[in-house]
């Protein structure tokens, strides 16, 4: 891994973008992302104090709960970009951090705003803000990649989406903290969706929502719904356990 570096209240890495987190038309892919920016995040938590071993040590862990990031224009194989990030405290039940992804020139090529909270590792509830915020509040103002907070993400009401396979959580889905990682829901999402609806168009705007956590051997069944807004195409997924939301994905192509 680069060294990430500090540059006043932001983060940041050097990465040269690897053939392996690219698509058939060398662009990043979204679930690439999402793993360089949850790197990134324990890094920078970790530098402030509040990162995976500070609240493993009281029994809690950090937990992504919705994401949205713009891909303005995705970088590609072999591409030397910089990505940012950078904490911007609580917001109700949530902390919110952002992040940017730039080229050498400047230019940002993805923008992500991120929701997270933390949960107790025994019950799986989650902490109350109260009993972190004298740890996660911040000093003084701070920008936004995206301004708005990651929004909720449903299932058009009245849409009758329809069964796109199941998968069944196994040991490449689960992370540090023993559930599913944030970024193996993208890949689900990528794969139900039929290759030649998305191998010839570039992802816009990727909005997920983590509803409820999945674990191994979990049998996770998947729905979809194609539609089209503001003259876009839009895929919907959804994995559901048990008849419940686990996460819902929204991409604007």
């Amino acid at each position: 891994m680069n060294v990430v570096r500090r540059e006043g209240y932001k983060f940041c890495q050097d990465i040269c973008i690897p053939c392996y987190e690219t698509d058939a038309s060398f662009y990043l892919k979204p679930a690439s992302f999402m793993d360089m920016a949850q790197e990134i995040a324990y890094w920078a938590a970790q530098e402030l104090g509040f990162g995976y071993d500070d609240l493993h040590v009281h029994h809690t862990a950090w937990v992504l709960s919705r994401m949205h990031f713009h891909f303005a224009d995705p970088p590609k194989w072999r591409d030397s970009v910089t990505l940012y990030t950078w904490h911007k405290g609580p917001s109700g039940l949530f902390y919110l951090r952002d992040f940017y992804l730039k080229d050498g020139k400047g230019n940002r090529l993805v923008t992500c705003t991120s929701s997270w909270v933390v949960i107790d590792e025994r019950t799986r509830r989650l902490v109350r803000p109260e009993e972190m915020n004298h740890l996660l509040n911040v000093d003084g103002d701070v920008d936004s990649a995206i301004v708005e907070e990651a929004p909720k993400v449903m299932m058009p009401r009245g849409s009758e989406p329809v069964p796109a396979g199941e998968h069944r959580v196994v040991y490449s889905d689960v992370d540090i903290i023993g559930h599913t990682n944030n970024a193996r829901y993208m890949v689900w999402a990528m794969d139900c969706i039929p290759y030649e609806a998305v191998s010839g168009r570039r992802i816009r705007d990727a909005y997920v929502n983590f509803n409820k956590e999945t674990t191994p051997g979990a049998l996770v069944q998947l729905f979809r719904l194609e539609t089209e807004e503001d003259g876009r195409m839009v895929q919907y997924v959804e994995g559901r356990v048990d008849g419940k939301s686990a996460f819902c994905v929204k991409l604007v192509f």
